[in-house]
């Protein structure tokens, strides 16, 4: 049913699919398959479901009984894993013995993919996959029988290569000896072309990767910044700015951060600070200045210790104000 949804069919509107669809054979009624996809109100994908574990070679038969009864197109063989596409491309209305199409479906090819897409109910066109059915059930058949010539080579595909270029008689001793240089000979070629391909896909990395570091080496390098303003340290600033509200305008507050303490400053001039904290360690610390500009370290417990030290930081902005700016050189 998902496989059946995913070709875009909806498996609970049975104008589209029906389970348990009702195939009579002759006197024998009452045969079903197990679904049947529908366009039109007529079926064109029987689909038969066999157990998981199970074989499909011994069930085609009953696919094939069922293909002629109906209208359908197409049958499906499938145990959840192989899927098995069959048509009627030797005989008109009787489904061939061997299937056109099939894949594992743990293990999907690209262009399994795109016949796959073909049976899809937004691309789905009869002719269309009829016309590329023939040439999939004869890639198939050829596919299986280069398979078996690579692994145990026939007679008449030794002697073929063996009498152009071997000029005496082909005896059973000389063909068995070409039996297994033909095996040899086939193996290593298709290891040359695997090696060839591996060379090429790598040298294409190292091509990428050379090209990747020769575009790093042209970007602007930018350091990192190592001073980092932290969520504590802002609120602390405005818990400064609220304590000194009333005595100066606010917008005459500022701060700078530095790796290794946060300063509140006035008219953002190092010469006029308000005070410095040290925030980012388990203990917490203040700075506040006299009106010699002199610091005096205050552990605290929290940024809201501040709000107890508003005297201290209002009594700085008076004596910063009360100096001119000559002294504060």
């Amino acid at each position: 049913m998902p496989f059946i949804q995913s070709l875009g069919y909806d498996v609970f509107n049975p104008a589209e699919v029906i389970p348990e669809f009702v195939a009579d054979l002759g006197i024998k009624q009452g045969e079903k398959v197990d679904y049947a996809i529908l366009r039109n109100g007529q079926p064109t994908i029987l689909i038969e479901c066999k157990w998981h574990g199970s074989s499909l070679d011994v069930f085609n038969s009953q696919l094939f009984r069922y293909f002629h009864t109906t209208k359908a197109k197409f049958g499906l063989l499938t145990n959840g894993f192989e899927y098995r596409f069959y048509t009627d491309l030797v005989e008109n209305n009787k489904m061939d013995e061997k299937p056109f199409f099939t894949f594992n479906i743990t293990d999907l090819r690209d262009n399994q993919i795109e016949e796959i897409k073909k049976f899809h109910k937004n691309y789905y066109d009869h002719d269309t996959i009829v016309s590329t059915a023939t040439e999939l059930k004869y890639m198939n058949e050829l596919k299986n029988l280069i398979h078996a010539e690579l692994n145990t080579p026939s007679e008449n595909f030794v002697r073929h290569f063996a009498k152009q270029i071997y000029s005496g008689a082909i005896t059973a001793k000389v063909l068995e000896q070409f039996t297994n240089l033909t095996k040899k000979s086939t193996t290593h070629y298709i290891n040359d072309l695997i090696t060839d391909r591996l060379k090429s896909a790598l040298a294409k990395e190292a091509d990428m990767q050379k090209l990747e570091k020769e575009t790093e080496a042209l970007r602007p390098q930018v350091e990192e910044p190592k001073i980092v303003t932290t969520a504590e340290e802002l609120e602390a600033f405005y818990i400064i700015k609220s304590i000194l509200r009333n005595k100066i305008d606010v917008e005459r507050i500022a701060y700078r951060d530095a790796q290794s303490y946060f300063s509140i400053l006035l008219d953002d001039n190092n010469r006029k600070p308000i005070c410095r904290m040290q925030l980012s360690g388990v203990k917490k610390y203040i700075f506040l200045f006299d009106e010699d500009r002199k610091g005096n370290k205050k552990e605290i417990t929290g940024i809201d210790a501040i709000f107890g030290l508003a005297d201290n930081l209002i009594k700085t902005v008076e004596n910063l104000e009360a100096k001119p700016e000559s002294a504060l050189n």
